[in-house]
């Protein structure tokens, strides 16, 4: 090949699950898991989700398709290695299973991807983990189908090929991530959100914004090393297929957001929050991540004892969208030097009517605080219980996520970490 830098990447991929969108469609499984010749499938869901009725509504749906299902509720808010593998024991207790449902927010849908591969190809939960805290061990075939059907917008795991969780014992998120995790098919009904608390809506959008803007600001692919095509990644930066959703979930964002979060009933805001979580998924799970994300898997995973409003209030926890937006605007000042006009087209399209800013590395930050402050997310990782003197403990944690920090486009080093975390302590 002439003209080709063999050093530098050149290739992109993109990937996501074909889409069933609109209100009603989750009354439409049955059919969609017919197609697959499937008779016994497990319902996998939250407490929380299972009463209010979905997950039954569908085990109805199913066994006018003649399949059998079975409710699983006991997914863990915020999924953890233990509530997973008791979850994949019980699966593999009542099994064998030809398919999976998952009805809920990211930890259901990402509980159903580690019960999809661990009862398909058994073995130990840290085998998948990625390095440095698993073995990042490549699923070695097929996984049966798994339809996702989320009930916030948020995660956008319906369309990523990845699942989120904390390690315990090293008080750590961290994931798996491969291709084969991705759900055969995303049924998005917006009519499931329109009960969704203000609290919980306002986190979990949030997780949709940080996907978005991430993956908008990542590094671009071309600036990679070479790859063979063994070891291709998810995650392999920006690219003009990426950038197209996540562009487009950002507007969807500044339209909508804001009235989702304080007029619950609205179903065309929830719609397009819907909507937006899909699309910042299919854009985040192929170009990835980076420094917002890294920092909010310490976050979540050493919480003291603050609780969130509108969640389960059993134990302490940091939602994981507001975990990622708690040092969203001081790590976008970090990376705005690294890619000035990719912050600046962010901030346009998250608020067209923003007022300018005189400093521009400010324009970005300034967009995200006003629309924090609005949905009331905490202010900075204060606000849910850490203090200065807490940030040489976070930093490890952080650190440990190289996959995601690999991700933006200026390398960030401990000092560099510590000092957003520093910085991020109060927001406004």
């Amino acid at each position: 090949m002439t003209g080709v830098d063999l050093t530098e990447e050149t290739i992109f991929t993109w990937g996501a699950p074909p889409l069933k969108f609109g209100a009603g469609a989750s009354d439409e499984v049955g059919f969609e898991l017919s197609q697959y010749g499937v008779k016994r499938v497990l319902i996998v869901t939250d407490p929380g989700i299972s009463a209010i009725g979905a997950p039954q509504r569908i085990a109805d749906n199913l066994r006018r398709y003649e399949i059998d299902s079975e409710i699983f509720d006991g997914v863990h808010v915020e999924p953890t290695d233990d509530s997973m593998n008791k979850a994949t024991e019980y699966a593999r207790v009542q099994g064998p299973w030809d398919g999976f449902v998952a009805v809920g927010g990211g930890s259901a849908i990402d509980t159903a991807k580690a019960i999809n591969l661990l009862t398909s190809h058994p073995g130990e939960l840290m085998d998948y983990i990625n390095k440095p805290i698993g073995s990042a061990k490549v699923p070695p075939g097929q996984l049966k189908p798994l339809i996702a059907v989320p009930t916030t917008a948020g995660t956008g795991s319906e369309s990523t090929a990845m699942c989120v969780l904390d390690i315990l014992s090293m008080k750590v998120k961290t994931g798996i991530s491969h291709w084969r995790l991705r759900p055969t098919l995303a049924v998005i009904d917006p009519l499931l959100t329109l009960s969704l608390p203000a609290g919980v809506t306002a986190a979990s959008g949030m997780d949709i914004v940080c996907h978005a803007v991430e993956s908008y600001t990542a590094r671009y692919y071309t600036t990679f090393d070479r790859k063979k095509p063994e070891e291709r990644v998810t995650y392999c930066g920006s690219n003009p297929v990426s950038d197209l959703w996540c562009e487009k979930a950002m507007n969807l964002i500044a339209q909508s957001f804001r009235t989702a979060v304080h007029e619950g009933d609205n179903l065309e805001a929830r719609s397009n929050m819907m909507m937006a979580a899909t699309f910042a998924g299919m854009g985040f799970g192929n170009s990835g991540v980076h420094i917002p994300h890294a920092n909010a898997y310490p976050i979540a995973g050493m919480v003291k004892d603050y609780r969130p409003a509108d969640y389960p209030q059993d134990e302490p926890m940091v939602p994981h969208g507001e975990s990622v937006s708690l040092t969203a605007p001081e790590a976008f000042r970090f990376s705005f030097e690294s890619a000035p006009e990719r912050h600046l087209r962010a901030a346009e399209l998250m608020d067209p009517r923003a007022d300018k800013v005189d400093d521009p590395r400010e324009q970005l930050p300034s967009v995200l605080v006003s629309l924090m402050r609005d949905i009331g997310i905490p202010n900075g990782i204060g606000g849910v219980g850490y203090t200065e003197a807490d940030v040489p403990d976070l930093v490890p944690g952080t650190m440990k996520q190289q996959r995601l920090l690999a991700t933006c486009p200026k390398t960030p080093t401990e000092d560099d970490i510590a000092d957003i975390l520093t910085k991020s302590v109060e927001n406004w």
